[in-house]
């Protein structure tokens, strides 16, 4: 697992809305110039789909190696999102979530064990439900070991071989 590069944006973000940040203040938290944050980003708006690229890069890269859904990928997107509370508040604060959703499911699974009925609310409903978890997870400082919260998500889920199809 790798850990999350440092963003200044991200630490603007947490203390307040995107429409609020300046270039000013980015600057100096970054200790650049002007210049050098233009030359590099047209506006903050810029800056903010830059970062979200980034994010979703880093947050693929965590899972190059695997695919599908699996207990083991579960357990490693806890410990991710343990290890890196900041990028993750930061990614669900800047609404991120609405775009590319980190929670995935096999979607064939799905349709076989509900007869291929109603998979696109299963789907939703399965993908709200734990991400509703981690926001409270990552809310109260991420307290509950990832082990413990795999374990939270399994017994809520109604067929756990929908969330680790082993």
């Amino acid at each position: 697992m790798k850990p999350a590069k440092k963003h200044h944006s991200l630490k603007l973000a947490q203390d307040q809305p995107v429409e609020r940040i300046t270039v000013t203040q980015i600057c100096k938290l970054a200790k650049v110039n002007r210049t050098t944050f233009y030359a590099n980003y047209l506006d903050i708006y810029n800056l903010k789909d830059q970062v979200r690229e980034r994010m979703m890069a880093e947050y693929v890269s965590l899972f190059d190696d695997q695919r599908g859904a699996s207990q083991e990928n579960y357990l490693q997107l806890f410990q991710s999102i343990q290890a890196n509370q900041t990028f993750y508040k930061t990614y669900f604060k800047l609404g991120f979530d609405i775009d590319y959703q980190i929670i995935h499911y096999d979607q064939e699974l799905v349709a076989k064990l509900y007869d291929n009925q109603f998979i696109d609310y299963h789907g939703e409903f399965f993908r709200a439900g734990i991400t509703a978890v981690i926001k409270k997870w990552l809310n109260s400082g991420c307290q509950e070991s990832p082990k413990t919260m795999l374990e939270i998500i399994r017994t809520e889920y109604k067929n756990p071989a929908v969330l680790y199809p082993n």
